[in-house]
């Protein structure tokens, strides 16, 4: 029998992320939420989780070392996994309530206000991956639940640097008034705008393709 993975969840005071461990112990893995840099160096993955607002989870990455944890990670191809206003804070910037902060910058695109007539987006909503999607293999005709305001509304890969050390992003994306960045595949970083642990069994699937992927 196959060992269960070794997941963790990065705690960085970023409202409450019991849903998330639940959800990736459900998907199949062992789950620590913790901060500590040793615990993360040596996970099979790390899922960077955040809600409210681009700056606030910045700051509080920063207050615990989160983006050091991360590029180290990267650099070594180990996974990671951002979810919400975590997968938001993976772009070179954010602009929310007229504060502009810069972002880890591992994808090209600023985070903006949704150009729609009413948000924030809340609620189920299907999306357009695209071919060679691990991510989405077999959940291709599902929806995904959505609690947002803010998204990437540019093409990441528009600009994107061929001499980068990551893989050029797989973009998957969602509407709400414009098209809008849903969920990035990029070697060894991916994320998703929605949250894969309130999206029912297609948001556990989801979490078992990105499993299969960790060495």
């Amino acid at each position: 029998m196959t060992s269960q993975p070794n997941v963790v969840v990065l705690d960085h005071g970023s409202g409450n992320v019991r849903s998330a461990v639940r959800a990736i112990e459900r998907a199949g893995a062992h789950v620590e939420l913790t901060s500590d840099p040793d615990v993360v160096a040596e996970a099979d993955g790390l899922v960077v989780p955040g809600v409210g607002a681009f700056a606030a989870v910045m700051r509080q990455l920063r207050e615990v070392g989160g983006p050091r944890m991360i590029e180290r990670r990267l650099a070594g191809g180990r996974p990671v996994l951002g979810i919400c206003v975590g997968m938001q804070v993976m772009f070179a910037a954010g602009k929310e309530h007229g504060e502009h902060a810069s972002g880890l910058d591992q994808w090209p695109g600023t985070v903006d206000r949704l150009a729609a007539p009413i948000v924030p987006h809340m609620g189920w909503s299907p999306v357009r991956a695209p071919e060679g999607s691990t991510l989405f293999d077999g959940l291709e005709d599902e929806r995904f639940y959505f609690v947002h305001s803010y998204a990437v509304q540019e093409d990441p890969t528009s600009d994107f640097e061929s001499g980068s050390p990551l893989e050029r992003p797989l973009v998957t994306w969602a509407e709400h008034g414009t098209p809008f960045v849903a969920a990035v595949e990029n070697g060894a970083l991916s994320a998703t705008q929605f949250h894969p642990e309130k999206s029912g069994e297609a948001g556990i699937q989801l979490l078992r393709n990105w499993l299969s992927t960790l060495r």
